[in-house]
């Protein structure tokens, strides 16, 4: 397909007018004008650009990509080679931040609960760009338990902060390094919060708030959006997919 069709579909099917995000998303880096085959993966690093030039892909779609608010501008030391290595084999870059996270069904929210599970999913509306998410588990799990949950459907063991042995049933998440977001999940009743990272003071935050705190991984949280949308443009469009995982224990 046209890489203008491309774009243009994927702005609309995003909704990237809808958010105000720290990195531009879209087309970051201009390759050729014609795509036929896609890699998607999470961040745009040197080891996944070396993949899709392998597999001769002509476009890669990543949730982590260039350019980020308050970065060096300079394009030097690792973001030249990188940069000079799309260039060269004429390879588009397309980048999918906040979009990405918040979309109903392809995001990366919405593929992480699904993954873990959840049932009656939904953003809470209104707060922090309906990027924190609300569901609820059928049966009620200590926290050690659903920990364990979580590390055979990511394939990573959890920081577990606040009490290991309550009882939870309702859960709130965000992807990534939402961490901070945990006051939101007090603020509307849940019993535990799942992002990605853990900063010093979220260990204070869950004990004073009194819910479990779930640290399931910044790169273990956000690896199923981007391939979702991947898979959905080979559906809809027959490009030619490939999903690229570049393990990551952060």
């Amino acid at each position: 397909m046209n890489r203008q069709e491309l774009q243009d579909y994927l702005h609309q099917f995003l909704s990237l007018d809808q958010y105000r995000d720290y990195a531009p998303n879209g087309l970051q880096i201009q390759g050729k004008s014609t795509i036929a085959k896609i890699v998607t993966g999470v961040t745009a690093c040197q080891a996944l650009i070396d993949a899709a030039i392998d597999q001769q892909a002509d476009a890669i779609l990543v949730h982590h990509g260039f350019f980020w608010k308050g970065e060096d501008p300079c394009i030097v030391g690792i973001k030249q080679q990188r940069i000079q290595a799309l260039l060269s084999n004429d390879v588009n870059l397309m980048a999918y931040h906040l979009p990405l996270d918040g979309h109903r069904v392809v995001g990366n929210n919405a593929t992480l609960g699904q993954r873990l599970g959840m049932s009656h999913m939904r953003p809470i509306e209104g707060v922090a760009q309906d990027l924190v998410w609300q569901g609820q588990l059928d049966i009620a799990l200590s926290a050690t338990e659903f920990a364990e949950q979580i590390s055979q459907a990511l394939g990573r063991a959890p920081l577990v902060l606040g009490n290991a042995q309550a009882m939870i049933k309702t859960i709130g998440w965000c992807t990534g390094g939402a961490q901070d977001y945990i006051d939101i999940a007090a603020q509307y009743g849940l019993d535990a919060f799942i992002s990605g990272e853990a900063s010093e003071r979220t260990f204070h935050s869950a004990n004073e708030l009194g819910l479990v705190y779930f640290g399931a991984g910044h790169h273990a949280t956000e690896r199923y959006g981007i391939e979702a949308l991947g898979q959905h443009l080979a559906d809809k469009f027959g490009i030619d997919h490939v999903f690229i995982d570049v393990p990551n224990p952060v």
